[in-house]
């Protein structure tokens, strides 16, 4: 491999081979993704999400639970008894019937059958069940956007995580590289000793110098399997499972945006503070609902159906039994009740409104770090692009006087040097420069990913080629 390979403006990695080898079927069980799969599966397996998705699924359950508060309850009910009363016995004017009657009246057991259908029905609440089913339908929304927050911050971590990969291929390859060149230095260095135009002492020099790119590349190594381990921590994969990268580490120049645009789109689209403003309309309902507290109240209640001490009556109409009632509520003292319940839900509303707030200046000030973040990371791969080519260009001239005596092993070892921490400041510097343009993209509320893949201008890809 030559040494002018890692310096492109794009730099291929081991994964992009695999391009053409991904099969059909299970992400789950595929180890080569894209970084659109990588974030399908993480999304759709993430124990965030799938716990933002079931709070959604709770809350529906839950609007099904109060509006049934303000919808009819039917109720079909039936008894049977066998009863013998005698209280009439233990009367105090008991001792006053005549005797001639006191034969007649004997306590005799009885049975008594009963089926009716109840049903009740609020007419009237103050406004309370119909405040309790809005903030239900609110909760649910928040819990959508929950999940959309969820689903946000897993497609950023995944996006982090992927290109960490990719920048812990790099480096592995640069330090792999890097050792190659320290080899054939030392070979150069040989040669030239055991033809007697260099010294011993240039020999232990390249030794050294190769013995100490060692840890360097072993780090490297480790650096690859930890970050794979993180990739599939978040693709809830095994941690050793041989995922594999698909993509690049690529430097495009995003499209200058100016403070007000990011903060006005991430004050429409981010889901932090959609949620904040369901909270402050959420707590104006829970005002609304404390102010309906222990106010009038109108219900309805009825009954009908057939009571009767004999079976066989049970369908006679003539033993038809029905009763209908409106009740009407009104507490006249609760103790302060309501009151106490009332300054909460007042304080509850200001303190939703301040929290919105304090979230807006936030996502501000997360606005003017990402864009300065961005500038930063631009600059530094435009500066590392030249550095690299101008310690390539150092490195074959020491190489080259080095072959003439007119230059020493330490010159060219300080040359590989230079060179391979300029290569490793450009790998940086792209993973930095896509990391902040898929920040942006987050802060500003929009996904993430779709950010990344936004088409580069033809005057900047043209310039990118010609690089």
């Amino acid at each position: 491999m030559g040494i002018g390979r890692l310096i492109r403006p794009e730099i291929l990695l081991p994964g992009t081979l695999l391009a053409t080898m991904l099969y059909a079927g299970d992400l789950a069980e595929q180890p080569a993704l894209t970084l659109e799969q990588a974030v399908a599966l993480a999304v759709e397996r993430n124990p965030k999400v799938l716990i933002a998705s079931e709070r959604t699924e709770m809350l529906k359950g839950k609007i099904k639970e109060v509006r049934a508060d303000a919808l009819p309850f039917l109720r079909l009910n039936g008894s049977g008894m066998r009863w013998r009363d005698p209280s009439f016995l233990n009367s105090p004017s008991f001792d006053k019937i005549p005797p001639e009657f006191l034969e007649a009246l004997q306590v005799a057991p009885a049975n008594l059958f009963d089926y009716n259908l109840s049903i009740s029905q609020p007419l009237y609440t103050s406004g309370k069940v119909g405040t309790a089913l809005k903030l239900a339908s609110l909760e649910s929304e928040g819990t959508g956007v929950d999940r959309d927050r969820a689903e946000q911050d897993t497609r950023l971590a995944v996006i982090k995580a992927f290109y960490g990969l990719l920048l812990a291929q790099g480096r592995l390859e640069a330090a792999q590289e890097t050792v190659r060149e320290q080899e054939k230095s030392l070979e150069i260095v040989r040669g030239r000793y055991a033809a007697g135009v260099a010294m011993e002492v240039d020999v232990l020099r390249s030794q050294v110098s190769l013995a100490n790119a060692q840890p360097d590349l072993i780090r490297a190594d480790n650096g690859v399997r930890l970050a794979r381990t993180v990739l599939n921590n978040l693709l809830v994969r095994p941690l050793d499972f041989p995922t594999e990268a698909v993509g690049r580490l690529a430097f495009e120049p995003q499209a200058s945006k100016g403070l007000e645009e990011v903060v006005r789109s991430a004050y429409a689209h981010r889901p932090e503070l959609q949620r904040a403003r369901i909270n402050e309309r959420e707590a104006e309902g829970q005002q609304k609902l404390a102010n309906a507290e222990n106010r009038l109240r109108l219900d309805f209640n009825g009954q009908y159906g057939v009571n009767s001490r004999l079976p066989s009556h049970l369908f006679n109409h003539e033993f038809t039994r029905f009763m209908f009632t409106v009740n009407v509520g009104l507490p006249l003292f609760d103790g302060g009740r309501r009151s106490g319940l009332l300054q909460q839900a007042v304080a509850n509303r200001k303190v939703a409104e301040l929290t919105r707030i304090d979230t807006e200046n936030s996502v501000r000030l997360e606005a003017q770090t990402a864009l300065d973040e961005l500038a930063r990371a631009e600059k530094t791969v435009e500066a590392a692009r030249l550095n690299v080519k101008q310690a390539e260009r150092v490195l074959t001239m020491m190489q080259g006087n080095y072959r003439y005596g007119a230059a020493t092993t330490l010159d060219v070892l300080q040359a590989e040097t230079a060179l391979s921490v300029a290569r490793l400041t450009l790998l940086q510097g792209l993973y930095d420069h896509t990391i902040a343009r898929a920040h942006l993209g987050w802060v500003m509320g929009l996904d993430p990913v779709e950010q990344l893949q936004a088409a580069t201008k033809p005057e900047e890809a043209h310039e990118q080629d010609t690089n």
